[in-house]
Parts: structure tokens; sequence; C-alpha cells
């Protein structure tokens, strides 16, 4: 029996990056050898256990074949026959499959095991895949759009554009969970440089299978790109901010529609949609002053009231961009200063149990205040 750390720990510790997680591979032994160690089985789709004092995660080497669709349509096969060099050829690229052993004390030792010339690849910063097996894995599309963004300086080798366009032709997209595709749509948008991930999905054909339809058009346009890449640097590498520069040109039902589809997080679409609803906005006043019931529509469709910090991180977000939202925050600052107990007092004793009776005078206090605010 022995230990390797795998894949990405060995990725990084070359590239003189923070290691936050090591993945462990265990050559040479069985499932009831490591539990008779003390190691707590956990995997449901392969053998993988928990280390009975750190808790870390160790897998069995594993070979695997293609037996249905999608990246779960894979039968597993772990034995203590399977070679480290077997595990390292499943992986999806060659920087991801160098392995260093392990010892008892749990501190990497010897050289780097590289049957695969991962090194090679990462000293002239090109994602290769390691194998055809590769393009079995609808999944790792994805992985190589985040990795692009992550390591922006890095190019996909040609014969793994080819791998990633057959995946696109094979159909095998359709059958990735909703919750996979945001997780690692996700995880691009916040890297280093969100656009390397869209021009991945672009370049191999993804693009129209997994983005919104108004976004997939934008993103042909070479001047919405470059707009992209300037507002991706003035913003926050935060999610709510990403999403919502890049939806920002789409209408909110679209929005709302693509969300649904990827099972996006209600607070993230929520920031979205109530940016793109500021951008409709702002626009429609470029070219004459703003209107109070225009200003109070979208504080009500922000839920300003009850969310302000939203409310004003969206504007700060507009005002980074370079959009017209002063009339606004002056305005919300005159509705926020309303005395929302002295309109109550000044409703009749016996009309204060009427809930729309106090809207309306919240509504016309707050209308008079923006109005207040535009004339100043």
């Amino acid at each position: 029996m022995k230990v390797y750390a795998v894949g990405g720990a060995i990725r990084d510790t070359l590239m003189g990056l923070p290691v936050h997680d090591i993945d462990y591979v265990v050559v040479g032994s069985s499932v009831e050898e490591m539990i008779a160690k003390g190691y707590r089985p956990v995997g449901k789709d392969f053998p993988v256990f928990l280390h009975p004092e750190t808790q870390a995660e160790y897998a069995l080497a594993r070979t695997e074949r293609k037996t249905g669709h999608g990246y779960k349509g894979f039968h597993f096969y772990a034995d203590p026959s399977v070679t480290l060099e077997q595990d390292l050829e499943r992986r999806d690229l060659t920087i991801n499959a160098m392995a260093q052993e392990v010892g008892a004390d749990g501190k990497q030792f010897g050289p780097i095991i590289d049957p695969y010339n991962g090194q090679e690849d990462l000293a002239a910063k090109i994602f290769r895949h390691v194998s055809d097996a590769f393009a079995e894995d609808p999944l790792r599309l994805l992985r190589i759009a985040r990795f692009s963004a992550r390591f922006p300086e890095f190019s996909v080798a040609e014969e793994t554009l080819i791998a990633l366009k057959a995946i696109v032709q094979s159909g095998e997209l359709n059958a990735l969970s909703a919750e996979r595709i945001w997780q690692e749509l996700a995880r691009g948008l916040i890297a280093a440089k969100p656009m390397h991930l869209f021009q991945v999905l672009l370049t191999t054909g993804a693009a129209s299978v997994l983005l919104p339809p108004t976004l997939v058009t934008k993103l042909s346009e070479e001047s919405f790109r470059e707009a992209l890449i300037t507002h991706f640097s003035c913003a926050s590498n935060g999610l709510d901010e990403r999403c919502a520069i890049t939806l920002m040109d789409l209408p909110a039902g679209e929005i709302r529609s693509w969300a649904d589809c990827v099972r996006m997080p209600i607070e993230v679409r929520d920031y979205s949609e109530i940016f793109s609803d500021l951008r409709v906005l702002v626009n429609k006043h470029l070219h004459h002053s703003y209107q109070a019931t225009d200003i109070l529509a979208w504080f009500n469709r922000a839920d300003l009231w009850r969310k302000p910090e939203r409310a004003q991180a969206i504007l700060n977000l507009a005002d980074k961009l370079g959009m017209n939202v002063l009339p606004l925050v002056n305005a919300m600052k005159n509705t926020q200063a309303i005395n929302t107990a002295e309109i109550i007092a000044s409703i009749a004793a016996e009309d204060r149990s009427n809930g729309e009776r106090i809207g309306g005078a919240f509504e016309s206090a707050r209308l008079a205040a923006i109005t207040a605010a535009l004339n100043s």
C-alpha cells in the first residue's frame, strides 16, 4: 500500500501557488484493508475514505469505463492491481496528472511522478488532455473553460480544442446537471479573467448550449467583449457583481429564465435582475431628466426599504461603470430620511390598521422626497 498526493496540489506547488486542498490516491490496497486501518468509507460511486485522524479524503486508485451519458455515466474499477499510472491516465489534463509519494508522517517526498509530461506543459503554459477518454466526460469542457479564466496565460492545445468541440457535437453537454453547470460557471466568473471562460465556450460552440441566447449574440460582438473586460476590471471579483455585469444587457425576464435553468442562487439572480432594470432606467433617461415615478418604481423593485445595503451596492456598481446614477443616490438619501412614524401618526387612529392606507401614504411621501431631490 502506497499513498500519493495527486492533481492540483502538485500543479499549484510547482507554480508557486498556495495549496488549500490535497487529493490523495492509495495504490495497492483494498476496501477491506482501508477499513481495517481505521479509514471510514464515504464514496458512493467509487471507494473514497476519510483518514481516521485528519479526515482528509483518500481514494483507491481506479480506472473507468464509459457506460452511459454525462459525467456520471462511468463504471469505476478499483483494485490493488490498478497502478498509479493507470489512475493518472483517467485525469483531464497533463498538468493535473502528476503525483508525489506521501510518507507515514503525511509529508510528500521523492521525485514528481509525471508519466504524461505535465511539467513540460506547465512550463509551456498549455492545457493538454491526457488521453482519448477525455472527450467522454462533458464536465471537462466546463473545467477547461474555468481553468482558462483562472490561468489566463495558458492556451488550449489544438488537439484538446478538437476534443472539446467533439464533446459539444456529441450532445453530452445536455446530460450535465444544472447545479454542476452553474458551479463551474460561477467559479470561472470570479476567477482572474472571466472573459477567458466565455472565449472557450464560444470557440468550442458550447456557448449556444449553456448560455442565454441574447448573451451568446452579444459575446459574438467584439465591442461587447471589450466592454465586458473593462467592466470586469472596474468591479470587484464578487459573484454578485461579476454575474450582474455579464447579464446587464439582458432583459430581466431572460435572466430569470436562464437562472431557473442553471439553478442560480436566488440572491445572485435578484442582484442581476435589479441591476439590469437599473440599466434600462438609466438608458431611458440618457437624453432627458429622470422622472420621480420611474425612480420610485426602481426603488420598489430593488426593495430599498428592506434591503438598503443591496440597493446601495448596485448603485455603487453602476457608478463604477460610468452610469449616471447620482440623481438616484440623492433621491435614495431623501427617501431614507422620511420619518415613517410621523406618517403613521398623521393617519386617523381608526385607519392605522389599514395596510393600503399606510402604504399609499408612504408612496406619496417617497414620491415627494424623490421629486424634491430631483428639483434640487
